[in-house]
């Protein structure tokens, strides 16, 4: 669904990204990890538009594209949900849904119109701890404002969703409810590409893991084929095994002797 090849970024004469691979397939749900410094974030603000990439390729759904604002990557059906999630306190589910871009009617806007959207959103992704689409926001719970956070990303029609550290600072229940929110996603048909250090997460609800490793894209591996101890080695050193040359679980190429 979305593919980046050969990807670099710079800032200044610090080179953050490095000729950098990244699939997004759908139906999926495609862990990018990496220590601190690896480049995930500016990675993920590259494929929101915020950044823009100095080289390298973008296609999405086969077509060559150019993302220079996130306008761009919206108009595309790229959302992204950064670990703040950039809700407001002080307002309602429906009003954080549809900050910006509120419906509205011949004289004013469109609120019983809005409700019903928003609460079809939420019933699509099998939302059961949200109680009322009028509470105000301060009011939820960590993992109630990350299903707001995630509901408010799928309103619009949205193809790729980018998910970032989701479940840090929640409680193992509220942790388990956005996991199956996220599985939901990817069983939905949408491209899923979730930012984790917690490696218990990864291993529970990813298809695919990429990892980056001081800024450049090192292995792309199935998460089966791989396990907690291997995607930290490759976290941390960039490949896995004793031996350079050591193959890495689900990238040897087909047809090769």
């Amino acid at each position: 669904m979305l593919a980046l090849r050969g990807v670099n970024k710079s800032f200044g004469a610090v080179q953050v990204l490095r000729d950098v691979d990244f699939t997004v397939y759908p139906g999926s749900v495609t862990a990018l990890v990496g220590d601190n410094g690896a480049g995930k974030s500016t990675l993920v603000k590259c494929i929101g538009g915020i950044h823009a990439m100095d080289s390298g390729q973008c296609e999405f759904e086969g077509r060559p594209v150019r993302l220079h604002a996130p306008r761009d990557a919206a108009s595309l059906g790229i959302e992204i949900v950064y670990q703040d999630l950039a809700l407001c306190d002080n307002l309602d589910i429906v009003q954080n849904m549809f900050l910006g871009r509120e419906r509205r009617g011949r004289w004013r806007l469109d609120e019983p119109g809005m409700e019903q959207l928003a609460l079809r959103t939420l019933d699509s992704l099998s939302v059961r701890t949200v109680t009322s689409v009028r509470q105000k926001v301060a009011r939820l719970s960590g993992g109630q404002r990350q299903t707001v956070a995630i509901a408010k990303a799928v309103l619009w029609n949205s193809r790729v969703v980018v998910l970032d550290e989701p479940t840090a600072a929640l409680g193992v229940a509220q942790t388990a409810q956005v996991l199956a929110l996220v599985r939901r996603l990817a069983d939905a048909g949408l491209g899923v590409v979730l930012i984790s250090h917690n490696m218990n997460d990864v291993l529970q609800v990813s298809d695919r893991i990429c990892a980056l490793y001081l800024g450049r894209s090192v292995q792309e591996v199935l998460t089966s084929e791989v396990t907690h101890s291997q995607i930290v080695e490759l976290i941390t050193t960039g490949r896995i095994g004793a031996a350079a040359d050591s193959p890495v679980p689900g990238t040897e190429h087909k047809g090769a002797p």
